[in-house]
């Protein structure tokens, strides 16, 4: 069975963390800075904190913009159910918005409706590692926390006021803060854990100042770093081969009934994965790739709307997409015989 997916950990992933724990340098320490610096070089962000998860991260992020009891948080319908229940935890309200059922990011007319009824700050869910229209979003005045756990990676051109194009700027550096989550199924994982990110100097010095009490077992294990640090350094090689894994799905796809998301090519979006909005059961789909030993997952499964069915009549599109959205497996460790069932497969799917 080929299964739907799968951490791309090498041998030198495994010698980094090996060699870890050999220097019993397991807890937050040495690698654990240097991780934090690659990062920055990455991302060209001014500061960061490597934190033990991203709800931790999110907490951080919270006190840093003096968030208080009550206040509305704005959130996506599809974003992972962690982000809902931290600000409950934190006594917030959230404030669910559907999305665009062409991209999966909320629309900026669901951040408007946001916005009046009273939405304090929106936590930017990049879906499926496509990046919104940052442009339209600044234009709303809304403070938001960008979560690139999918995106990390991709790009936007930025143009000059004659519309020359003078360089591109990096996911992660239009919010105040911006979480990367290095979960299991993350773009970039370590295991676990998440940075936060301050993408300016004046965000930065707000920031550090919390950071700086930060107890130890809020930091990141240097176990985790090590991982992280690794695949941080590999991610060119990496997003390139899902690249062009992605090229001959799409390929394949574009001969059946089943659509994929609008997203921007070359560096526009990052490939988290391979999402196919199903024009049929996804039910029959699964069963049908599983006779070919293919494993097929629900694309939103953990997401806000999912536990909050109360939700579907509100976020239509999302719950859609919840029972429609389906991935098919999409990691550098695929072999292309691997690779050839998945492309027959999706271009026969009932």
């Amino acid at each position: 069975m080929i299964r739907t997916y799968s951490t791309t950990i090498r041998r030198k992933e495994m010698d980094a963390v090996l060699t870890c724990m050999v220097d019993e340098r397991i807890g937050p320490g040495e690698l654990n800075q240097r991780f934090i610096q690659q990062v920055k070089e990455f991302i060209k962000c001014d500061g960061a904190v490597a934190l033990r998860s991203p709800a931790i991260a999110l907490n951080y992020a919270f006190k840093a913009l003096g968030l208080e009891r009550g206040c509305k948080v704005l959130i996506s319908a599809l974003a992972p159910l962690w982000q809902y229940k931290l600000i409950e935890d934190k006594e917030m309200e959230p404030i669910v918005l559907d999305v665009d059922e062409t991209n999966g990011l909320v629309s900026i007319e669901e951040i408007q409706k946001g916005i009046a009824a009273g939405g304090k700050v929106l936590i930017l869910h990049e879906t499926e590692g496509i990046l919104p229209d940052f442009e339209a979003i600044n234009l709303l005045g809304i403070p938001y926390i960008e979560d690139i756990s999918q995106s990390a990676g991709a790009s936007v051109v930025i143009k000059d006021e004659n519309g020359n194009e003078t360089g591109r700027k990096s996911a992660g550096l239009f919010g105040v803060f911006t979480i990367m989550g290095l979960e299991e199924r993350d773009v970039i994982t370590g295991g676990g854990g998440a940075v936060l990110m301050a993408p300016g100097r004046r965000e930065w010095i707000v920031l550090k100042k919390f950071v700086d009490e930060a107890p130890q077992t809020d930091l990141l294990p240097d176990i985790n770093c090590a991982l992280s640090w690794v695949q941080v350094r590999e991610f060119a090689r990496n997003e390139k081969t899902r690249k062009e894994i992605f090229a001959m799905y799409q390929h394949s796809c574009m001969i059946g009934r089943h659509k994929m998301f609008a997203r921007e090519m070359d560096d526009g979006s990052t490939i988290s994965s391979f999402s196919l909005v199903l024009n049929s059961s996804f039910k029959d789909v699964k069963q049908y790739a599983a006779k070919k030993d293919i494993e097929v997952q629900s694309a939103f499964a953990g997401s806000v709307i999912e536990y909050k069915d109360e939700l579907s009549e509100k976020c239509i599109h999302a719950k859609s997409l919840l029972l429609r959205c389906a991935h098919f497996p999409l990691y550098p460790r695929l072999t292309h015989n691997e690779i050839s069932k998945i492309v027959k497969v999706l271009g026969s799917l009932p």
